[in-house]
């Protein structure tokens, strides 16, 4: 038997002994950041049961009891135990089972699931390579603070270093990804204090992924939990007792709490009070260098949940801080959300006439280097606004860090005038985005940039928008503005380490969480370039018995790694022979040449060809029944020209004669007046605290 919390990164836990008998006591000890902390669990009164079934079954069960209700299982033969467990509480209506046949599908359909929903999500596998499988949904989960739960089976200890068939050493297997890690032992008997153990287990792993210890301290903690469960022969339950309740077949002493609570109710503790005097809040926040930094721009990255980014926007308006966004959470709509930012953000000529004094990081940038060039401006003071307690920082650059909770206190607001000349040089670049980006040309293919921008058109406040990586969110970003946009869609996007891995996975799963007992209004689009796609095309594989999303993707065709080409693998002068363009076309540009309508047939999933944007639009504006994909073939060629070409034209610098230098009388008399009536935000259903009142990024 092993337990070991997992300290933060670049911290260590060794279990130094395991599996001691003594007096009907089985003893660990584990060391946690140097000191050591002793488990038991004593026999008692043996129940006679199944010792396997009796464990699957109370694992479940206090699973479900702690908020578990959705559960993803990949089908093996040592996870039978749980299977079946699984299946009966899917049977009863305490949990919704998915069923899927590749490991690495199931891990990244649960993240979707959780991901959606905010609640935790568990995914089951047999022992062996089905456990690695699911390392990269859990590196995800860890880097984007996903609740995931993971159950993988195991052979019993007996078995362990004999060479025994599909055996490796599991516990550990996740390293310092999971917010905590457990080695349960498979039982050779069972009684009330072996099963209240189990139980006390679920409960502090579900406290570890949820990280209740954060909550109300402004901090993102939480995260993926590891449970490594031994199971010994026999792993079916007894004929008997098969497809009968397996739960209502143990004995009274292995029952959780009769009121159906969990066995350890863990409520919030707050690190830091919120309820924060005003005055006192704003002297924290704005205090030494930042205090006259009132020519704030602010760049909006990842946060991780859609409500902070609600909460952001309404900040920034409140402040009259223009926003550069990346086009994650709500999808940034705001009147104080510059259109077309990042090519604001790279035209050295409007900002050295803007010439910004501070600039505020809220969330994580993973997008845009021209983001970065405006960190490492000189002279301009960079802060950040983190949702985690760690902070993204590569350049080195940033000087003060703040917590989540510094969005609903106030800082000093901008001088009047200033968001509106930023907003200006944004909308200076939409003719020219739609002219380079062929938004109006119909003889032509489209561009990943008016397609992104097509989708994001047609979507509304209900909607959830999921993003690949590489091109599709870069797209969207250039032209966000270059088309009206009624509504804000909710965006989920795997920017923890931005892979593109299980990308058809996750939206599947972002589909899924809204049906069921969770119906919401509103559809599900994921936009992907044709690699995306196709590295995770398994996921289309839905068994004919399980739930089905109503799902449309619509896949960017460039037959291959369009996104190399706009780097420096894609300069002219590395094709200048024949020989070169051939290793760069080969190692970067990968040609596939796939027929995506015969791969979607085979999966008995819906595709179709569309030839242009109003096709596109007509075609999104249709319900999806079941999944269906939109293909829309570019040309990977143009990425590169019509990034030169945007690069190329430059907005018309902005009038300055409207904002006052931020020391100024006139400065200092528009931030007073703005502290005593802020601007009312244009969202007020997506502004100020992150309340259970508010629609949750389902």
């Amino acid at each position: 038997m092993g337990v070991v919390d997992h300290p933060p990164a670049g911290g260590r836990a060794h279990v130094q002994g395991e599996d001691e008998r003594r007096d009907g006591v089985r003893e660990l000890d584990v060391e946690v950041r140097g000191h050591t902390a002793h488990c038991t669990a004593e026999r008692g009164t043996i129940v006679p049961v199944h010792p396997s079934t009796a464990l699957a079954t109370v694992l479940v069960d206090e699973l479900v009891r702690g908020g578990v209700r959705e559960a993803v299982l990949a089908p093996g033969s040592r996870s039978a135990p749980l299977a079946y467990a699984l299946e009966e509480a899917d049977r009863h209506g305490r949990l919704r089972l998915h069923v899927r046949i590749d490991e690495r599908s199931a891990g990244f359909l649960a993240l979707g699931l959780a991901r959606a929903s905010g609640a935790p999500v568990a995914v089951v596998t047999t022992s062996g390579t089905a456990v690695a499988n699911l390392h990269p949904a859990v590196l995800e989960a860890h880097h984007s603070h996903v609740p995931l739960v993971v159950l993988s089976a195991d052979r019993p200890g007996e078995l362990r270093g004999t060479g025994a068939n599909q055996t490796t050493h599991q516990p550990g297997i996740f390293a310092g990804a999971v917010r905590r890690e457990v080695d349960l032992p498979a039982p050779e008997s069972v009684s009330a204090r072996t099963a209240a153990f189990w139980r006390s287990t679920v409960c502090r792993a579900l406290a570890a992924a949820l990280d209740h210890a954060a909550r109300g301290s402004g901090w993102i903690r939480s995260g993926p939990v590891h449970l490594n469960v031994s199971f010994r022969d026999p792993l079916a339950p007894e004929l008997d007792t098969a497809g009968q309740g397996l739960a209502g077949e143990l004995p009274p002493e292995l029952h959780g709490r009769p009121d159906g609570s969990p066995w350890t109710v863990v409520w919030d503790v707050p690190l830091a009070d919120p309820a924060v005097d005003v005055d006192d809040a704003a002297a924290a926040v704005d205090s030494g260098e930042s205090a006259g930094g009132s020519r704030t721009v602010v760049l909006l990255g990842d946060l991780g949940d859609a409500r902070r980014h609600g909460a952001a926007l309404a900040w920034a308006e409140r402040h009259g801080y223009p926003v550069l966004a990346e086009p994650f959470g709500w999808l940034p709509h705001g009147r104080t959300v510059v259109p077309h930012g990042v090519l604001v953000a790279g035209d050295a000529a409007t900002v050295d006439a803007l010439a910004p004094e501070r600039v505020v990081v809220v969330g994580r940038l993973t997008l845009f280097r021209e983001f970065g060039s405006l960190l490492r401006r000189p002279g301009v003071v960079v802060e950040q606004v983190s949702a985690a307690p760690s902070w993204t920082d590569p350049s080195h650059v940033v000087r003060e860090v703040h917590g989540a909770l510094a969005l609903h206190r106030p800082w000093h607001p901008a001088p009047q005038g200033w968001a509106q000349s930023w907003l200006q040089a944004g909308r200076a670049w939409t003719e020219r985005v739609r002219e380079v980006a062929g938004f109006d040309r119909a003889d032509s293919p489209p561009t990943g940039v008016a397609v992104a921008t097509t989708v994001a058109a047609a979507l509304g406040e209900e909607d959830f928008l999921v993003l690949g990586s590489s091109n599709a969110p870069r797209d969207l970003a250039v032209g966000l503005g270059a088309l009206p946009q009624t509504g804000s869609p909710v965006v989920y996007a795997s920017r923890g380490l931005a892979g593109i891995d299980g990308t058809v996975a996750t939206a599947v799963g972002v589909a899924l969480a809204g049906i069921g007992e969770h119906i919401r209004p509103g559809r599900t689009v994921a936009l992907m370039g044709d690699l995306t796609f196709l590295h995770d095309a398994g996921a289309l594989l839905v068994g004919p018995g399980e739930p089905r999303p109503d799902l449309t993707v619509v896949v960017v065709n460039d037959d291959g790694g369009g996104i190399f080409s706009t780097l420096e693998y894609g300069e002219p002068a590395r094709s200048a022979s024949a020989a070169s363009a051939a290793a760069t076309e080969r190692l970067f540009g990968t040609p596939h040449g796939t027929d995506l309508g015969a791969l979607c047939a085979g999966y008995r999933v819906g595709h179709r060809l569309v030839g242009s944007l109003a096709e596109l639009a007509d075609q999104l504006g249709r319900p999806a029944e079941g999944i269906r994909v939109l293909e829309v073939r570019v040309d990977r060629a143009g990425h590169r020209a019509l990034r030169d070409a945007l690069r190329a034209a430059p907005a018309r610098p902005p009038a300055q004669k409207s904002i006052a230098p931020s020391g100024s009388t006139s400065a200092r008399i528009a931030r007073d007046s703005s502290r005593t009536a802020p601007e009312r935000s244009s969202r007020p259903d997506r502004a100020g605290t992150i309340a259970a009142s508010e629609r949750p990024p389902r």
